[in-house]
């Protein structure tokens, strides 16, 4: 298949990084890579997304990968997947001689082997400079559902209607499940047996890197799990801790002992983020030191340094999230060819052992299988409307092409986007109930 063909079919079925932002997966392609690289390592606790999908479709992921591989002319693709994951291992060795330039790269089981760039250094020993891009280095990166949801673009033309999302924590059975986007994430709670108390709070993604969520909240493009945890778990007090609060900690307890730093996954590949020194600058005003306030635009909010290696129980990451929005709201960019720095000499000895992390985090009993189960075939049906967000990707939101009242087939587009970002479609026949400047509600028909 021809570039140019695979960036039509990606961005007409609204292929998106299923596994982070949202990138649109078209922009990606580029005939300057040398190197696809296919991402099953998971950032996250208690995510088993990835590995099982791994497991129940190797070839056709691997079928995509290499033509992806071909398409750029990238002489060679590299599955990453962590070495634990043997039986996704298992089923990858059962299809891999039949792709002559696909490769596998063992990773460590540490915590954020599936941050991109930690993941190109560990499979490729290449080191993405601060503020650039994978394809400065030569490397595209997919994850594992990104590419499933490739091929069945290009086997069947289906479009990204349904995410698979693991559902776990504090429910009677967790598990993850393919769901219509657009259904709220209690409907997943209910299909994974429902909340084993009264008294819980959920997490649209994972412990580190998630964000607390309403009930009533949406699957979107990018939805990879639902954390039940209770209301008084340190997890979720972390999370509700204001900004306010951070600030007024940071001024009476950072005592500037560096473990943030040192154990920063960016600062460890050289690259200029200091967390110490901007805690020093909030705490003292942020004109004490403007370089490390400027510097705060390359964290890539993993969040080790607050929810592991501060002792004090203080929040860089969060602080540092809150100013780096407001750098880009006021169109500070970062320096083009910021300070870099080798490889830490003591990052292997750095790196944090997912095992050590589940317990750190205080969620050991939650750490179980969740496998992928059948969902009922009238699960959509009786949550009687999808609310489908306008943006569920990095760019420009998708711009509604129905009107109120229209009946929509399975698979028809309700969006479409001009600039970048990506197609937006119905995963049931339905009726458009409503159209607001950031969603489409579709009654469900069938």
């Amino acid at each position: 298949m021809q570039m140019t063909r695979l960036q039509e079919l990606m961005k007409e079925c609204g292929v998106v990084g299923a596994g982070g932002a949202g990138f649109p997966s078209y922009a990606k392609l580029s005939d300057k890579a040398d190197t696809v690289i296919l991402n099953c390592a998971e950032c996250e606790p208690l995510f088993r997304l990835h590995r099982q999908l791994m497991s129940e479709y190797a070839e056709e992921i691997l079928t995509m990968l290499d033509t992806v591989r071909s398409a750029v002319g990238a002489k060679r693709a590299v599955v990453a997947i962590k070495s634990v994951y043997t039986e996704a291992i298992e089923k990858i060795d059962e299809h891999i001689s039949s792709f002559e330039k696909v490769e596998v790269a063992h990773l460590p089981e540490v915590y954020p082997a599936g941050d991109e760039i930690i993941l190109i250094y560990e499979a490729t020993g290449r080191v993405v400079k601060p503020g650039q891009l994978p394809i400065s280095e030569g490397v595209i990166v997919y994850n594992v559902e990104t590419m499933l949801n490739t091929y069945f673009a290009m086997t069947e033309n289906t479009p990204v209607c349904y995410k698979f999302v693991t559902v776990a924590g504090e429910v009677k059975e967790p598990g993850t499940y393919r769901v219509p986007i657009g259904v709220p994430l209690k409907a997943l709670v209910e299909l994974a047996g429902g909340e084993n108390s009264q008294d819980c709070e959920y997490l649209s993604g994972g412990a580190m890197m998630g964000a607390l969520a309403k009930k009533n909240d949406i699957v979107t493009k990018t939805t990879n799990a639902v954390l039940v945890l209770p209301k008084n778990h340190s997890v979720i007090m972390k999370k509700k801790t204001s900004t306010k609060i951070n600030i007024y900690r940071a001024m009476s307890a950072c005592c500037q002992c560096r473990m943030c730093t040192d154990m920063c996954t960016r600062n460890l590949l050289g690259h200029p983020i200091e967390p110490h020194a901007f805690m020093r600058a909030a705490a003292k005003g942020m004109t004490s030191d403007l370089t490390a306030m400027l510097n705060a635009a390359y964290c890539s909010q993993c969040r080790v340094c607050e929810m592991y290696a501060c002792q004090q129980g203080l929040s860089p990451a969060s602080l540092i999230g809150v100013f780096r929005n407001k750098l880009r709201e006021n169109g500070v960019v970062p320096e083009k060819e910021p300070k870099f720095t080798d490889v830490n000499e003591y990052r292997k000895y750095r790196t944090i052992p997912m095992e050590r992390l589940i317990s750190r985090l205080g969620v050991s009993e939650y750490d179980v299988e969740a496998p992928i189960k059948e969902i009922p075939k009238d699960f959509a049906k009786k949550c009687k409307t999808l609310k489908i967000m306008l943006r569920q990707h990095i760019g420009q939101p998708a711009k509604p092409i129905v009107k109120k009242g229209d009946e929509v087939e399975k698979y028809q587009k309700l969006a479409s986007c001009e600039g970048l970002g990506a197609e937006i479609h119905t995963p049931c026949k339905g009726v458009v109930k409503d159209i607001k400047e950031s969603y489409i509600v579709v009654e469900v028909k069938e």
